[in-house]
């Protein structure tokens, strides 16, 4: 989401607060001093810097990177069968919100960096599209990721209760209540009236600045669904240390004529035509290395979900309330922080999942 006070830089700011450019003479239309040739007169900087085009350079990767990744995590999900249920489609309803985010969300943003003064200069229309797409896919990612901390969650404690018709039609729900919501914050300055988004007089482009939008918007998209991931992920680790624990104290030793219990082993699908299932064994039961391996997942995601996203909420809130202003570069800083958690989610949920990384293989094998 964008911030708010990034749009109401100085004029002839460069991208992401590189120096700008200065003349004594001024230019028509605000150029930097050129020969009818084109060629940079002695004594004057480019307008773009070494330290600009590689930042430019650096998010473009980032844009292309987050696109493709989580396109691949999409057409995954639909080519395997084994794929098309719960969790996956949480999953899926992550990815999606990923792709808007890299495909519509971060180019405009760079867009408006790179205009001068970073001025909206793309008229009324597309900025009204813009904002709604940015708070959309930013708030649906982030509920997103709090839907499947609670699947996790209840997967690993309420494993007997929590069946497969449930875990659907719970997901479903979850899955419907993030858009829903999402939705709501989005539109709500354009269909009450809770602020304006555009200025034409300054070609601006924000998030309503009204402090009674800024508290429901920032709780509603951050400060709720944070508060939600922490409970989860720490009720997971007191399930986690009573299970293991309880687990230790129920070991004895055994006689010397006994013979320990054969090893457990693991299901591991692997998507090849036809499609194979092998078992691995393993010290640990299959479950508890699968609540091992859910809790790792949760836990780190939900550190890189706070980590991306917390400065730019802290600011987005106190800005409009305090009327007080972080320097444009910290903006744009933390704005970009927020945008990579869309690269980072799919990174994360795969690598915990070696059903995901038998797919890829299998996906690339075949288009060879």
């Amino acid at each position: 989401m964008e911030a708010a006070s990034l749009w109401a830089a100085t004029p002839g700011a460069a991208v992401l607060g590189a120096p700008q450019t200065c003349s004594d003479s001024p230019v028509p239309g605000g150029g930097v001093g050129s020969t009818p040739g084109g060629a940079v007169l002695p004594g004057r900087e480019p307008p773009y810097s070494v330290f600009t085009v590689l930042v430019v350079t650096l998010l473009v990767l980032l844009i292309a990177a987050t696109f493709l990744w989580n396109l691949l995590v999409l057409v995954t999900i639909l080519r395997v069968r084994a794929f098309h249920r719960v969790p996956h489609n949480l999953v899926a309803s992550t990815a999606v919100s990923d792709v808007l985010v890299a495909a519509v969300v971060m180019p405009l943003s760079l867009t408006r960096e790179l205009s001068a003064g970073r001025r909206w200069q793309l008229g009324r229309s597309l900025c009204h599209v813009w904002i709604c797409f940015d708070v959309l896919c930013c708030t649906a990612s982030i509920w997103n990721v709090a839907a499947i901390a609670l699947d996790r969650y209840w997967t690993i404690t309420r494993h007997l209760q929590y069946t497969l018709r449930t875990r659907r039609r719970a997901s479903a729900l979850m899955i419907a209540l993030t858009w829903a919501l999402s939705a709501l914050i989005a539109l709500a300055p354009l269909l009450f009236g809770w602020g304006e988004v555009y200025d034409a007089r300054l070609q601006r482009c924000q998030v309503s600045q009204e402090p009674s939008y800024a508290v429901f918007s920032t709780c509603g998209a951050f400060y709720l669904p944070l508060g939600v991931v922490l409970f989860v992920y720490w009720k997971i680790y007191k399930a986690a240390k009573f299970r293991f624990g309880r687990r230790r104290r129920a070991v004895l030793p055994l006689p010397a004529n006994v013979k320990e219990a054969p090893q457990e082993a693991e299901m591991v699908f692997k998507a090849r035509c036809p499609a194979t299932v092998t078992f691995q064994a393993s010290g640990d039961s299959w479950r508890e290395q699968k609540e091992k391996r859910a809790a790792m997942m949760v836990g780190l995601l939900i550190g890189v979900f706070v980590l991306c996203w917390i400065p730019f909420f802290v600011t987005e809130l106190i800005s409009p309330l305090c009327a007080c202003s972080l320097p444009p570069i910290w903006k744009s800083v933390f704005l970009w922080l927020g945008y990579s958690n869309s690269f980072f989610n799919p990174l994360i949920y795969t690598a915990f999942n070696k059903n995901y990384n038998n797919a890829f293989k299998s996906l690339f094998t075949r288009q060879r």
